[in-house]
C-alpha cells in the first residue's frame, strides 16, 4: 500500500446536513469561536485540499488567520478548468498544487503554470495516486475542507482518518442546496466519537475512522495501564504491543518488576525471541532515547525488536534528559504517530513531576 498523508476531513453543516443554501451569498454556519478552532487545525497541517467546485463557488483564500505559517494549498479537478485569478492562487506565499487528469494536464499547465504546479493525477484522476504524490512531497497531515463531492470521494475511498463536524443550529431545507455528502459506499459500521464540544451555539464533534480509531482506543488503554505503576520519582508510563490484526501481544508499565523498568522494555521483553514484524507499540510517553538507569534505551529496544510502527501521546519533556526518540525512530525508517490530543491524560498521571 502506498504511503499517504494523515487525512482530516472538516466541515460545518446545518442540522439537516447542508453545507450552504442556494442564495448568492455564502451561508456562514460556523461562529467566530469555531472559525478560530478551524484556524488552529489549519495551522497544524501541511496542506489544505478543496475541490475545484469550492474554488469556483466560494473563492476561498485558505490561509491561517492568526498570522502563523500557512500550509500548502491543493485542489483536484478532472477538467483542470480553473481561473488563475482565484484567491486560491493569488493569496499566500505557499505552494499551490493542482491535480488533474492526464488528458487535461497540457491545457491546465498553459493556463495555471505561472501560479501553480499542475500534476498528472492519472487518467481518470486517481485519488490514491494524488495522496501518494502528496506524501512524496512531504505532506504528512492533509486537511480536506470540501465541498460535498470531495468529502464523498475521500470518505468512500476509505482514506479519511479524522472527521471534524461543526453542526450549526439552523435548517436549510432546500433540495438543491449542497449537502455534506452524496450517495456512496461509506465505511461500514459506526464511527468512533472521540470528542464533543460546545462552541457557542455550535456543536463540534470529532470522529476517528479505521486505523486512526484503533490507535485512539489502544493508546488510551496504554495510558490507563500507567495507573498500575508504583509510586515513582520518574515517569509513569504504560505500553501495549499489538499484531497486524490488533491482537494484544504484550503489555507493560513502568516499575512493573523492578523500579528501573520502562514500560516499553517490559512489554518487549514479554515477546521473547519473536520478531513481530507487523506489530505496533503504543506508549503513553515518547520512547526514551537516553537513560541513566540501564544501558539500552526504549528506542533501541523497539529497533532491535523490529517493531515497525510506534504510536505515543506525549513528547517527553526535558525533566531528566533531552529526548529524541521520535526523530531517531523515524530516521531508522519506523512509522511514528503522535496523538497530542491525548497528552493531557498522560500529564495527569505524571503530575508528581516538575514539568
Amino acid at each position: 500500500m502506498s504511503k499517504r498523508p494523515y487525512v482530516v476531513a472538516s466541515a460545518a453543516v446545518s442540522l439537516d446536513g447542508y453545507l450552504d443554501d442556494t442564495s448568492d451569498q455564502r451561508l456562514l454556519l460556523s461562529n467566530e469561536e469555531d472559525f478560530a478552532r478551524v484556524d488552529d487545525v489549519r495551522a497544524g497541517v501541511d496542506a489544505i485540499l478543496v475541490g475545484a467546485g469550492t474554488i469556483r463557488t466560494d473563492d476561498p483564500r485558505l490561509l491561517v488567520r492568526s498570522g502563523g505559517g500557512n500550509p500548502a494549498k491543493v485542489t483536484i479537478t478532472e477538467s483542470g478548468d480553473l481561473d488563475p485569478s482565484a484567491r486560491f492562487f493569488t493569496t499566500g506565499d505557499v505552494d499551490k498544487l493542482v491535480y488533474t487528469s492526464a488528458a487535461a494536464v497540457p491545457s491546465a499547465r498553459a493556463r495555471l503554470g505561472p501560479v501553480a504546479t499542475v500534476v498528472d493525477g492519472g487518467d481518470p484522476l486517481d485519488l490514491h495516486r494524488v495522496l501518494a504524490d502528496l506524501a512524496g512531497r512531504g505532506v504528512e497531515r492533509l486537511m480536506v475542507e470540501g465541498g460535498g463531492a470531495v468529502h464523498t470521494l475521500f470518505l468512500t475511498a476509505g482514506v479519511v482518518d479524522e472527521l471534524h463536524l461543526a453542526v450549526a443550529p439552523v435548517f436549510v431545507g432546500e433540495a438543491a442546496a449542497p449537502r455534506f455528502v452524496g450517495p456512496g459506499r461509506f465505511p461500514p459500521g459506526r464511527l468512533q466519537l472521540t470528542e464533543t464540544r460546545r462552541i457557542g451555539d455550535v456543536v463540534f464533534m470529532r470522529y476517528h475512522l479505521g486505523q486512526a480509531a484503533r490507535d485512539q482506543r489502544r493508546l488510551r488503554e496504554a495510558i490507563a495501564l500507567a495507573d498500575n505503576c508504583p509510586p515513582s520519582t520518574t515517569f509513569r508510563v504504560g505500553a501495549i504491543v499489538v499484531d497486524a490484526h490488533d491482537q494484544v501481544l504484550a503489555t507493560g508499565y513502568s516499575g512493573e518488576t523492578d523500579p528501573h523498568d520502562h514500560a516499553e522494555e517490559v512489554a518487549i521483553a514479554k515477546l521473547g525471541p519473536a520478531k513481530p514484524r507487523a506489530a505496533t507499540i503504543y506508549s503513553s510517553l515518547e520512547p526514551c532515547s537516553a537513560r541513566s538507569s540501564r544501558p539500552v534505551t526504549c528506542t533501541q529496544h523497539i529497533l532491535d525488536a523490529g517493531i515497525p510502527r510506534v504510536v505515543f501521546a506525549w513528547r517527553e519533556p526535558s525533566v531528566f534528559v533531552d529526548c529524541v526518540g521520535a526523530e531517531t525512530l523515524r530516521a531508522a525508517g519506523r512509522e511514528v504517530r503522535e496523538l497530542p490530543e491525548l497528552a493531557e491524560l498522560v500529564k495527569e498521571t505524571n503530575a508528581h513531576l516538575p514539568f
